[in-house]
Order: structure tokens, then C-alpha cells, then sequence
């Protein structure tokens, strides 16, 4: 069965071979993916993306994103999106970003979210959404059950990522933290963490023109930068890989639930052992005194990253294999695609373990 995807990418974030996000990372998986299948892959996404079938650029703000920019740029989505769909006619939908609810299409056309963020960030409607023939995927059973009273959500599809891509290296001694930067991922606590325990510390990452992003940047993450502590801005690729493979640990000091964690799987999958505070789903990714060590408060940040070094490469990459590999990920989406577009359902979640 040759299948038409549309994929709708979060308005703001562009989508490129090797994105900043990992919801613009899981798109781009797919869109490879189905094309690869033989289909045809259509994405609505911010101008500059690159995916690899048909995109349909959506023009982006110059200055900061605030709420009028967002109006303005929504409106404009839905227009496009409607117009997409009518041109293209896609067996199925799959809309990535977190402001979903704001522009779902009109009724018929079978659509797939995936829930890339805390669901408390979602409003509590766009949860339970009145529109037929919508489904919400989580990405992790943590975050599944996190559903407030009302949601149905399907059965988690969990991200994987590229082994291949992944290869363990010799290690250094610097920690790494990557990832937007922006209150929520608590990278301030993972500078004074390196800073008590004599480490020297990368930072890459993105900073993405909201103001709180900017203000957080000036605030808490600059004063605390010196010649060990540093940020490097965003990264990618071979260059990406090599850093996370040579650490001498991945720290991912998030203050929120996390959803997934790709950065941890990436981590893992290099051979690099994971620093956290124990966050959402990090508990599902991070097998504490194996492959990681996961801590309950910023200030048991620095011991950590001083007796991650006891733990061995080869058993983190091991466990990525096992449990972390994009063609399980892939094929779950793929048969998602087909099920929807024949006019099926998805199995939803019920809080069972089984």
C-alpha cells in the first residue's frame, strides 16, 4: 500500500536532516522513512527545512515570537494546511507540534499527534479533542500516565534512534549538555554542577527568539560561562556525535517531566553515560548504576558527574541496542499510517503495564 503522509511540524522550529528538537527529529525520521517505503511524503514546516519529500514552506517571523506573531503565523497554517490537504489529498495526517489543537484539520481526513511534551503544557481540551478520527500518541508510558481524566491517548510509540549514527569513542573529561536552550531544561544547574566538581563543561544548543529563551540565556547561563564552562551554540552531525561519543557524560538536568529524552538515548547509544535528575521518563530511559546515574536534586548534580566515570561504555551501548533502536519506532509509525488510512483505529492506552 503506497501511502501519502502529511506531516505538520511545530510552525516555528525548522526541520532539517539533524534538527535541534526532538519532535522535529522524530519527523524527520519519518518523512525519510516513508519515502523509503516507496510513498510520497509531503511536510508543512517553517521556511528553511530540508525534508527529504515535498515541503510546503510556511514564512517565519523576523523578531521575537510573541503571541500576536503566533496568531499570525496560525492563521496562516491553517489556510495553507486546508489548502495542502485539498491539493494533495494525504492518506493520513501527522502534526508534531504542541499548538495542534489550533489548527486541526476539518473532519475526515484521518490525523495522528504525537505528544512530544509534557502533557500539562497542553491545554486540558486539546487532550480530549472532539474531532473524529484524531489520535493522540504519547511517547513513553511515564508520560501516559500523566493523562489527565478525560484524555485517550493510544498506546505509547516510543522514539529510537540511528544506531548506526552512534558509534562509541575514547572519552574526555568534559561533561555535555545539549539540547534548546530555555528555563525548563535547567542547564544553569548543570554548570554549577561541573563548575563544583572540577569539570570542564560543553553547552550546545539553540536559542530560540522567545523572550523568556533570551532572558533565561542572559540571566542564568552567561554569568556562569568562563574558559571551562562554555557554549558553543547549536550543533549537528558528525560533529554532534563526536562530541556526545567523547564525554565523558551527557547531563540532562531537566526541571520538567520528561517526555522521552532523545538526548539520553543518543547518549547512550555513543556509549556515554546519562547524568539526570530523575524527571518523567528518564526513570524508563536511565538504568541507574549501569548506564547512568539519576540524582533527586540539582545540588547531587556534582557527585554525580564525578563517579559516572566508574561506569562502563559498552553497557550503555548495549542497552541502547536493546531498547533504543529507530527501526522499532519507525515501523510502529509506518503501520500507524497504514491502519489509519484503511480506515482503522489504534489500540489506546489503559494504564497496564502488560
Amino acid at each position: 500500500m503506497s501511502l501519502c503522509v502529511l506531516s505538520v511540524a511545530y510552525p516555528f522550529a525548522p526541520v532539517t536532516a539533524d534538527p535541534v528538537g526532538g519532535a522535529e527529529q522524530v519527523l524527520s525520521v519519518l518523512d525519510r522513512a516513508v519515502v523509503a517505503e516507496g510513498g510520497r511524503s509531503v511536510v508543512l514546516a517553517a521556511e528553511g527545512s530540508a525534508p527529504v519529500g515535498e515541503l510546503e514552506p510556511l514564512p517565519q517571523p523576523a523578531d521575537e515570537i510573541d503571541a500576536a506573531c503566533r496568531e499570525a503565523v496560525h492563521a496562516v497554517l491553517r489556510e495553507r494546511l486546508a489548502e495542502t490537504i485539498a491539493r494533495v489529498r494525504p492518506d493520513v495526517a501527522h502534526l508534531h507540534g504542541i499548538d495542534f489543537h489550533r489548527y486541526l484539520p476539518e473532519q475526515g481526513l484521518p490525523v495522528l499527534v504525537t505528544l512530544h511534551l509534557p502533557l500539562g503544557w497542553y491545554p486540558a481540551e486539546a487532550l480530549s479533542p472532539a474531532r473524529p478520527r484524531t489520535w493522540l500518541a504519547p511517547v513513553s508510558r511515564d508520560q501516559a500516565r500523566r493523562r489527565p481524566p478525560g484524555a485517550r491517548l493510544t498506546q505509547p510509540i516510543e522514539n529510537g534512534v540511528n544506531l548506526e549514527a552512534f558509534r562509541p569513542r575514547a572519552k574526555r573529561s568534559y561533561v555535555l549538555a545539549l539540547g534548546r536552550i530555555c528555563p525548563e531544561k535547567g542547564f544553569h544547574h548543570a554548570l554549577d554542577a561541573a563548575r563544583a566538581a572540577g569539570l570542564p563543561m560543553l553547552l550546545a544548543g539553540a536559542i530560540f527568539p522567545y523572550t523568556e529563551h533570551l532572558q533565561y540565556f542572559e540571566v542564568e547561563i552567561r554569568p556562569r560561562l568562563d574558559r571551562r564552562r562554555r557554549w558553543i551554540g547549536p550543533v549537528s552531525g558528525r560533529a554532534k556525535r563526536r562530541l556526545i561519543a567523547e564525554a565523558r557524560c551527557v547531563v540532562v538536568p531537566s526541571l520538567a517531566p520528561e517526555t522521552s529524552s532523545l538526548v539520553a538515548r543518543e547518549a547512550l547509544a555513543a556509549g556515554t553515560p546519562v547524568v539526570a535528575l530523575r524527571r518523567g521518563a528518564l526513570v524508563e530511559v536511565v538504568e541507574p548504576g549501569r548506564t547512568g546515574i539519576l540524582v533527586d536534586t540539582p545540588e547531587e548534580l556534582a557527585p554525580a558527574l564525578r563517579a559516572v566515570e566508574a561506569l562502563d561504555p559498552r553497557e550503555c551501548r548495549r542497552a541502547a541496542e536493546r531498547r533504543f533502536s529507530d527501526r522499532t519506532m519507525i515501523e510502529t509509525y509506518l503501520a500507524a499510517y497504514r491502519r489509519l488510512a484503511g480506515g482503522g483505529g489504534l489500540p489506546l492506552f489503559t494504564g497496564a503495564d502488560s
